[in-house]
């Protein structure tokens, strides 16, 4: 199989996202993810000359990378202006720049006012001068998706004049994101055929949505690399995310990629976190319900030889196939739930709690796995499951200028634990109490919290109900777990003591 370099651009091109701005220290934990985690081939981290902050992110991933052997796959956006981007990346450690120049005569003429021999002799100047001090160059022809549209005589003559550089990849961007794939197809398929030498990079932007399609039609027209983002993330609507390229490229490119699909949701989640972008739900591959089958159909249709699953198998992903509970759910779906909590209903008690969570759909509310033992227990009225742990009371109060706190009282299967603790927050004040009872008391390890979402109705009323949708990470799987008041922190409460009495059987 061909492999194909994917250049990871989340750390510069991602941070073009309208709002995002990573700090030096998260812009090393991503960069070290990236490349030892999900093993992309390499990384764009930064543009030259940005800021001093950006000069201390870049020299601290380079100094990071050199002792791991990885500074190669770490590449520094530059520009055409003599010395000045070469010696910024060589100043921070850098081995790599990615210069860019004009892809496009249009470009070329009205934003610089120069001829194409004019501003290859700019070029020319810059590569020469960084190769000189040691940096290998790439070269971005910017805007280069309209110059084959609108002046390909500018674009082959550009080649032409600066294939003898000593350039490491030329790297083709769709800048406007204007391109269709039968498009990428003809243009790509003539720079190939005009430069059979050249390593050519396709970089794609997603503005008509069509990002991941351009990208895999690169590569089956001859690319060896192209360039993600993670999440998606990027100037406008974004550039190719990440997971789904990788995806795309291994089921229907038929080439290899050697990145780790498994690690590919930490690494999304981790770079949602810093951006503060949240993952869409339907987002392909990361996305919290695209291993989700609704439709009860589909359960039973799983059920009998997998006929509604393809090729991507959640366990690729270090995921799972979950079965949702709604009014679409059906019987099947209650059964694929049943079964993974070891509850044993007859067809008539599964019918009964089918039209209960139908009911519960009709109405809005969300209902998780985790919530169907309480709902078989609530229909069936018998103790096939039982509350192990209660509230018995709790106190938590803040003032101005003090650290919250919080008094909590369980009973643990018959048993009364009290703790107090002190937070960040009037609920980081409960579960420190909580998590105190479990480690010192019950010698039990307490589940990390891994996501905490909030969702308030729309329309500006101070007493509307509040949805806390909490994920907890435990034993090797992830709970899901949801809280309903009026009050935040007494939602956030409630799906905690979900959470407890999922973990206490």
């Amino acid at each position: 199989m061909k492999r194909i370099e994917i250049m990871d651009t989340t750390l510069r091109d991602g941070e073009q996202t309208s709002g995002v701005s990573f700090m030096p220290h998260e812009k090393l934990l991503i960069a070290r993810f990236l490349l030892q985690e999900v093993r992309v081939s390499r990384i764009e981290v930064a543009s030259a000359r940005v800021s001093a902050g950006e000069k201390e992110s870049v020299g601290d991933i380079c100094a990071w990378a050199a002792k791991n052997g990885l500074l190669e796959r770490v590449e520094v956006l530059g520009f055409v202006d003599g010395t000045t981007s070469a010696d910024w990346i060589a100043s921070c450690g850098g081995k790599v720049m990615n210069l860019l120049c004009k892809g496009s005569e249009r470009h070329c003429r009205g934003q610089l006012g120069k001829s194409l021999g004019e501003h290859a002799a700019d070029i020319r100047r810059t590569i020469e001068y960084a190769r000189s001090i040691g940096l290998a160059v790439n070269l971005y022809l910017e805007d280069w998706s309209n110059g084959m549209k609108d002046s390909p005589d500018y674009v082959f003559a550009l080649v032409e004049a600066l294939q003898d550089c000593g350039i490491s990849r030329f790297m083709l961007p769709d800048t406007l994101g204007v391109l269709s794939p039968a498009l990428v197809t003809d243009f790509i398929s003539q720079m190939v055929t005009r430069f059979a030498g050249l390593h050519f990079d396709f970089h794609a932007h997603n503005d008509y949505d069509l990002a991941v399609a351009n990208t895999l039609a690169a590569v089956e027209a001859g690319c060896s690399g192209v360039h993600t983002c993670v999440n998606g993330l990027g100037e406008r609507a974004g550039n190719a995310p990440l997971a789904s390229v990788v995806a795309t490229l291994a089921d229907m490119g038929k080439v290899t990629t050697g990145i780790d699909e498994s690690r590919l949701r930490e690494c999304s989640r981790l770079v949602s976190s810093y951006s503060a972008m949240p993952i869409p739900a339907n987002r392909p591959i990361v996305g919290d319900n695209v291993f989700t089958q609704v439709a009860g159909v589909h359960a039973d249709g799983d059920k009998k030889n997998n006929l509604y699953c393809n090729d991507l198998l959640p366990e690729r992903f270090g995921r799972k196939r979950e079965y949702a509970l709604g009014k679409n759910s059906g019987k099947a779906n209650i059964l694929k739930n049943l079964e993974s909590l070891n509850l044993d209903l007859t067809p008539e008690q599964a019918r009964r709690v089918t039209d209960r969570i139908i009911e519960l759909g009709d109405k809005k509310e969300t209902v998780t796995p985790e919530d169907l033992p309480f709902i078989v227990s609530d229909v069936l009225k018998h103790d096939i499951t039982s509350e192990n742990v209660k509230l018995l009371s709790y106190m938590v109060s803040t003032a101005y200028g003090l650290k919250p706190t919080a008094v909590v009282k369980l009973e643990v299967k018959g048993k009364v634990y009290e703790a107090q603790a002190s937070g960040d927050g009037q609920y980081d004040a409960f579960v420190r109490a909580v998590r105190h009872i479990f480690r010192e008391n019950l010698q039990m390890e307490f589940p990390w919290l891994s996501d905490y979402a909030v969702s308030i109705p729309p329309g500006g009323r101070t007493d509307a109900l509040v949805q806390t949708r909490i994920d907890w990470d435990w034993d090797g799987r992830t709970i899901h777990t949801r809280g309903l008041d009026a009050d935040q922190v007494e939602a956030a409460i409630k799906a905690t003591m979900k959470m407890l009495n999922t973990i206490i059987s």
